[in-house]
């Protein structure tokens, strides 16, 4: 028999987390994976970073910092808009970080150029490499050979590559040989009651509508999934559609224009409690996404317990299993709705397999343990110093 490992502890291991706008938690999911993993690792005697994007219309102090719950937030401004807003938050981070002797966690690999420089000074990278984004279809030729370059870079300068998807350890594989891919997924807390009042604010019973949580964009199928339930009569049955609507965007505009009465759009709802309530009272949920690894909202919708309607793809098999029923088309599409309406053993038996899906494979501890361990590895050490509570153990 091999000899255990001795247990080694190091006192106050340091990482920086990257490509996120910041902390506390109000945008996606990202950022809601770096307040949760934050907190995680303070709690277990780690010294965190979040660097937090701040727009401004004059750069007056480029770097500030302050604690939150035990976190450092470094604020980063940027006197620019949009994607070049981005950039040049992401190469202020990149500067910053350098000078701090820590272990690197980057989300995101669209400004990975950059990670060259950290690279050189000897930091250690470990990069989510998210989804493919340059296959989604709104990008142009120039978008898609950027997110196509960037995704390389970030392949070859990292030392570790987490995808976060079966699908997308596959597809990195073609970029970086296996033993330096990990493979862990989102976590989700599961909802077992929410109140009512966040949707019934909403003109919407419990039970008598469908909602879908994603970006308004093509690859997310928002257009088919209003045309499919708009496609006949569903009675008193509605459809409520999270997320942000600019008329200045064509398929926005095309979204507006086919959604009707019954059709709710509320925009973008960042607040925790209305969106867990919205999930939880919903007869389901429709997933829409076609491009991507694990989509954090069809897990959040797997630990709420709903009946989900996906788009039938590798991503969303994986994820949903049999917790799901799948559409292809608008007109395969409308059938599921059917099906979902009429059918109320399938929509137990359903939300039953989905909180057993999130209870087995998405749960946040399990996720957090997994990149802890990746961090430690790139340190050379098998843990950091225990977390208070189990502190008197190693006495």
């Amino acid at each position: 028999m091999k000899p255990e490992r001795p247990f080694t502890l190091i006192e106050k291991p340091s990482i920086l987390i990257l490509g996120t706008r910041g902390i506390p938690a109000s945008h996606g999911g990202f950022e809601t994976f770096a307040e949760r993993l934050a907190l995680f690792l303070v709690g277990r005697g780690w010294k965190v970073g979040v660097y937090c994007q701040k727009e401004v219309g004059r750069v007056g102090q480029r770097v500030t910092s302050e604690t939150w719950r035990g976190i450092e937030l470094i604020t980063i401004e940027v006197a620019s808009k949009g994607p070049r807003a981005t950039l040049e938050f992401d190469w202020q981070c990149v500067l910053d970080a350098a000078r701090r002797p820590c272990v690197c966690l980057v989300l995101g690999y669209n400004g990975a150029v950059f990670l060259t420089w950290l690279r050189l000074m000897r930091r250690k990278i470990i990069t989510n490499m998210d989804g493919i984004e340059w296959r989604r279809p709104k990008w142009g030729p120039a978008a898609r050979s950027w997110f196509w370059l960037n995704e390389w870079i970030a392949a070859w300068v990292s030392h570790r590559l987490i995808a976060d998807h079966p699908a997308i350890a596959d597809h990195l594989a073609t970029r970086r040989r296996r033993g330096a891919i990990a493979t862990i997924a989102y976590g989700a807390d599961p909802v077992t009651s929410a109140p009512e009042l966040p949707v019934r604010a909403l003109g919407l019973e419990p039970g008598k509508y469908l909602v879908s949580i994603a970006r308004i964009e093509p690859d997310n199928n928002i257009l088919p999934i209003i045309e499919a339930f708009r496609s006949r009569d569903r009675d008193d049955m509605k459809l409520v559609v999270l997320g942000t609507l600019d008329d200045d965007i064509p398929y926005h505009r095309a979204v507006r224009a086919t959604a009707g009465t019954t059709v709710i759009m509320p925009g973008a709802i960042y607040d925790r409690a209305t969106v867990q309530a919205l999930r939880y009272h919903a007869r389901a949920y429709m997933h829409g996404h076609t491009v991507g690894g694990t989509n954090p909202s069809l897990v959040e919708a797997l630990a709420a317990g709903n009946m989900v309607i996906a788009h039938d793809n590798r991503y969303n098999r994986w994820v949903a299993g049999e917790a799901a029923i799948y559409f292809s088309d608008t007109d395969s599409l409308s059938q599921r709705i059917d099906e979902v309406l009429a059918d109320d053993a399938l929509v137990a038996r359903c939300s039953k397999t989905a909180r057993t899906r999130a209870r087995e494979a998405f749960r946040w501890e399990d996720v957090l343990i997994a990149y802890e361990k990746e961090a430690l590895r790139q340190l050379g050490v098998t843990t950091a110093v225990p977390a208070k509570a189990d502190r008197a153990k190693h006495a």
